[in-house]
């Protein structure tokens, strides 16, 4: 049996042992109606580790990187998430790039999936790349454009769920020219498209994707204008941009800009995206739990509250993080973290 056909094995015996019973990760629950295509938000956080420790590839799980827990994923929805947003590294799940995916890898991502799927939890799958491969980057000869269209091909064998799973196809592509990367994303969802694949597709921003700096050139071109005609038959892609609150939007520092630069900062965007006919999610944002932050949250979230956003994920849950990261949303000791109240009363909001 070749490698191939023996990951999809893999694939059809974990499904048959959900059907079995045997996932056991949520006793007694019904499986959940698809929540990745429906017409609510998509509104919940991302839950890192399986992008840690990325200069130590493929590292070791649950030494190097860790993927979430039932028990996150639980929490998270009995808040009144509906979305899980999971960083994973690319070399940990293709081990050498144009070959087969690595089956424990898949294995332990399917897990998560099952898990999620049994909550109502749409799961976004995102390539925590920057734009690169190891140490090359996209549209480098080491590095063909034609890699990314590769890969998620098998991603869409390997997870043919488009109910509940979603594809990030690629996180902050700062490594990699604007061109290449409008040009390998545009290919990516009509290769992805020709192969059946019915998945919401979420494709970044150049450079760090950044709601701020969206209409600026560099290299030549903007965002605004790389993706203002990206195509997609099915209408399923939206374009991801990241905005953080503090000084220079690298989501680095304790400050925050005030509320209504926020708002103004996030209409720029919106506008655009009303204008060129494209959809938004907001994959990453974060502040710390000051007073003055969880107001500029606030607004940011209402921004979002508009027909061109399809939702958004906050930067970050993840037990690994521990109580030491400002930006952090997992517990701590059992005890919820501040901004938690600000996206619960946005998770149980009306779209």
């Amino acid at each position: 049996m070749n490698a191939r056909l023996l990951g999809k094995f893999a694939v059809w015996l974990r499904w048959a042992c959900v059907c079995a019973g045997l996932s056991g990760l949520v006793a007694g629950a019904q499986a959940a109606q698809g929540t990745c295509l429906g017409d609510k938000p998509l509104r919940g956080v991302n839950i890192a580790g399986g992008e840690f420790n990325s200069q130590r590839l493929p590292g070791k799980l649950f030494k190097d990187y860790t993927y979430p827990t039932a028990a996150d994923l639980k929490y998270f929805a009995d808040n009144g998430a509906n979305t899980i947003r999971m960083p994973f590294k690319w070399e940990r799940v293709q081990r050498i790039l144009g070959r087969p995916l690595d089956t424990n890898e898949v294995a332990m991502i399917g897990k998560v999936i099952d898990g999620a799927r049994e909550l109502g939890l749409c799961v976004i799958l995102d390539a925590h790349n920057f734009g690169g491969y190891a140490t090359q980057p996209l549209g480098t000869p080491m590095m063909p454009l034609s890699a990314l269209s590769d890969f998620w091909l098998r991603m869409r064998e390997a997870f043919p769920d488009a109910d509940n799973v979603a594809f990030g196809l690629m996180n902050e592509p700062s490594s990699a020219a604007r061109a290449d990367w409008a040009k390998a994303a545009q290919d990516a969802v009509t290769e992805l498209r020709k192969a059946g694949s019915k998945h919401l597709l979420l494709v970044s921003g150049a450079g760090w994707s950044g709601a701020h700096d969206w209409m600026e050139r560099r290299d030549g071109l903007s965002n605004a204008d790389a993706f203002a005609k990206l195509n997609d038959p099915l209408k399923r892609s939206v374009i991801e941009v990241h905005q953080y609150a503090d000084k220079d939007a690298s989501g680095t520092h304790n400050d925050c800009m005030d509320p209504a630069r926020m708002q103004a900062t996030m209409k720029r965007v919106t506008d655009w995206a009303k204008a060129s006919n494209q959809r938004l999610f907001l994959g990453e944002f974060g502040v710390p739990p000051t007073p003055e932050c969880l107001e500029t949250l606030k607004a940011q979230l209402d921004a979002t509250r508009n027909p061109q956003w399809t939702g958004w994920t906050y930067w970050s849950a993840g037990a690994w993080w521990g109580p030491a990261y400002a930006f952090g949303v997992h517990p701590i000791n059992g005890v919820d973290r501040p901004q938690l109240a600000v996206l619960k009363a946005a998770w149980g909001a009306p779209p």
